[in-house]
């Protein structure tokens, strides 16, 4: 049983919501680290629909629990009408939860009682690197790092059945979109703008809809937890600066299914892309679980001159190459950008196994990249 950074115990001051894609392991990580709590599965028929009809149920079964108690409830936003009795267990009982779900949006959508505050928000990531002995990058470029997917013998089949499900489930079932095909369009001209900076109109006509459903359909996907977008840094010294956000999908794996990748192979313009994708996905869940305040961001100008990652206040910036060996030439936007930014940390992360200073430019090797994220951070 592998172990995962998120240790929820230390969230544990009030209750919580424990938010994640589907598939990223929520209901593994909560029956691990808790096996005395009190578990409510709403997956199970019998149990959603007793609670459905009477939510009151809950109240009755708990009221009597000493203060303190811990309760999960996984799949909340299957039956929201539980969080009218989840908050007066907290505010007359002190009960101490744990809701569990692939996101929010179906809680605000219908107007439910998200407890005023009284439950923070907990994010759950696919595997970072750190979690898996015998880490293999190339698999991870491949096939991304939804735990089920990673540990899977033949990941493409799951891939392919996990769109299916989210389209099913989360999109048709709840009604978000109105043309579920138009927004299968999208998810694909998404995929081809995956890393790249977001053109609303570009993609819509792709799609055959207005740029405004374009944008809606991107809101769609970060509150359903499926992707998420990097503003552009924007603080100006000399050279004028691109605004535009860009778009992740919060799995390299979909992305590539999506894109009808498969078997990426080093040396490829594929394999850069997904590479690059890859090690954004591990910066964004190494700063959220170290709650870091600072911002994510990207660096590009308008002449094209680019840097993948920024970190705060230009205190960090990267650059993500796929070449097993660094050259002059890729160092390009890094220099640039220290001639703005001379009090930055600059680090390239890529595939030469030779870690080295390039003049005032860090050379990590990614794999060393990622254990100094996770052991000190950067």
């Amino acid at each position: 049983m592998l172990s995962r950074i998120l240790q929820i115990s230390s969230e544990l001051d009030d209750s919580i919501f424990l938010f994640g894609a589907r598939q990223t392991g929520k209901s593994t990580i909560l029956r691990q680290q808790f096996p005395k709590a009190i578990y409510i599965d709403l997956l199970d028929t019998e149990v959603k629909n007793r609670l459905s009809r009477r939510p009151v149920l809950l109240y009755e079964t708990l009221k009597d629990k000493p203060e303190n108690t811990l309760v999960i409830i996984d799949e909340i936003p299957e039956v929201p009408e539980l969080l009218n009795e989840v908050h007066r267990l907290i505010s007359e009982r002190h009960i101490i939860f744990i809701l569990c779900g692939s996101s929010a949006r179906k809680l605000k959508r219908k107007g439910k009682n998200t407890l005023g505050g009284r439950a923070l928000p907990v994010y759950l990531y696919p595997f970072v690197s750190a979690e898996i002995p015998n880490f293999d990058i190339d698999h991870a470029v491949s096939y991304g790092m939804i735990p089920s997917h990673y540990l899977a013998k033949n990941p493409q089949r799951r891939l392919a059945a996990y769109i299916e499900v989210y389209l099913k489930e989360e999109i048709k079932e709840e009604a978000l979109v109105r043309n579920l095909d138009a927004f299968q369009r999208f998810l694909e001209a998404a995929a081809l703008t995956d890393g790249e900076m977001v053109n609303n109109n570009n993609i819509a006509q792709d799609c055959g809809v207005s740029a405004t459903t374009v944008s809606a359909y991107f809101d769609i996907l970060e509150d359903t937890l499926i992707g998420y977008r990097i503003p552009a840094f924007t603080k100006v010294i000399k050279r004028r600066l691109v605004q535009a956000p860009r778009f992740y999908y919060f799995d390299i794996g979909v992305a590539n299914h999506l894109l009808h990748r498969k078997e990426l192979v080093r040396g490829t313009t594929d394999y850069g892309h997904a590479f690059e994708h890859l090690v954004v996905q591990e910066i964004y869940a190494w700063m959220h679980y170290t709650h870091s305040e600072e911002t994510l961001s990207y660096w590009r100008t308008y002449t094209g001159i680019e840097v993948d990652v920024v970190i705060g206040d230009a205190r960090v910036a990267i650059e993500i190459k796929s070449a097993e060996e660094v050259m002059n030439r890729h160092l390009k936007g890094l220099k640039a950008f220290g001639e703005e930014h001379p009090q930055s940390r600059r680090i390239i992360v890529s595939l030469d196994k030779f870690n080295r200073h390039m003049g005032d430019i860090e050379c990590l090797y990614v794999l060393d990249f990622f254990k100094l994220l996770w052991s000190e951070g950067i």
